[in-house]
């Protein structure tokens, strides 16, 4: 598959090769604390495929390992004409949420068809039938986030949705003259939920003004203009089509830069106790 010229108001599509005579620098880094995945290193060569699935490929930016993401993946995906799934994903206990950036597919949860569009956002409940199809002739680009789902005692499992970016009020941060707001896709005060996937919105010299230290994962999609971002010890630039890991407590604040909008995709893993280990082992 080749990658046409962007057409939505979302990062670049990623994919091609670096030519022969770029130099060997970037901004990748990887650390105990964070990690910074730019754009620039999301090439041809470090796609994945996946079974059940047909002309699809996928940057696969996060996935549970020992010093890495702990709660989710973070699939970066593109399906090409005539592509799909109605096999999508093969654990009965993951629930997804699916954010489109470029093109056009048909979703098809328990049997209700929806067509999603760029900046299309639809949560997908652990245990549901659903499938994924691209008819038609350009690619479709959308990052699929997936987690454990975590019951709670007495609440019930969240029900499927299909929304949108554009149609979903952002909500200013208090004290900040609208220059900071996320927008949110589920209500905070619905616990039933283990997940959030917001999209945070900063404008042009809007700060995060102190440095987050908190029990949530994260993991955070640029999707458009750019900003330095204080991760632990250290400050890194972050441009449209980057993504980062953060480790819970790792301390994070950032200064948004111009001359357009910051906004990134964010996950979080809430409302749920902490797993407890030792002697009495993991939480059933």
């Amino acid at each position: 598959m080749t990658s046409p010229a962007m057409t939505s108001p979302y990062a670049p599509a990623p994919g091609g090769l670096p030519p022969q005579t770029a130099l060997h620098t970037g901004r990748a880094v990887f650390t105990e604390a964070y990690a910074v995945i730019p754009h620039g290193v999301m090439s041809d060569i470090v796609t994945s495929a996946l079974p059940g699935w047909k002309h699809t490929r996928l940057w696969m930016l996060a996935r549970p390992m020992s010093g890495f993401s702990e709660t989710f993946s973070h699939y970066l995906t593109e399906v090409g004409p005539d592509g799909g799934s109605d096999t999508p994903d093969p654990d009965p206990h993951a629930q997804s949420v699916i954010f489109v950036t470029e093109g056009t597919f048909w979703l098809s949860i328990d049997g209700q068809e929806s067509e999603l569009t760029s900046g299309g956002y639809a949560y997908i409940p652990a245990g549901t039938q659903w499938h994924l199809h691209n008819g038609s002739d350009q690619p479709a680009r959308f990052h699929w986030i997936r987690k454990r789902y975590e019951p709670a005692p007495g609440l019930p499992a969240p029900k499927a949705f299909v929304t949108s970016d554009p149609e979903t009020h952002p909500v200013p941060m208090p004290g900040t003259n609208d220059a900071w707001a996320t927008t949110r896709f589920v209500d905070p005060d619905d616990l039933s939920h283990d997940m959030h996937v917001n999209i945070v919105t900063l404008q042009p010299g809007a700060t995060i003004p102190f440095e987050e230290t908190h029990v949530m994962e994260h993991g955070l999609f640029v999707l458009t203009g750019k900003a330095v971002y204080r991760l632990n010890r250290d400050w890194v630039e972050v441009g449209p089509g980057d993504f980062l890991w953060l480790r819970a407590f790792c301390p994070q604040a950032c200064y948004a830069g111009g001359p357009g909008p910051f906004r990134y995709l964010l996950y979080k893993d809430v409302n749920r106790h902490a797993r407890l280990g030792g002697i009495l082992g993991p939480r059933a």
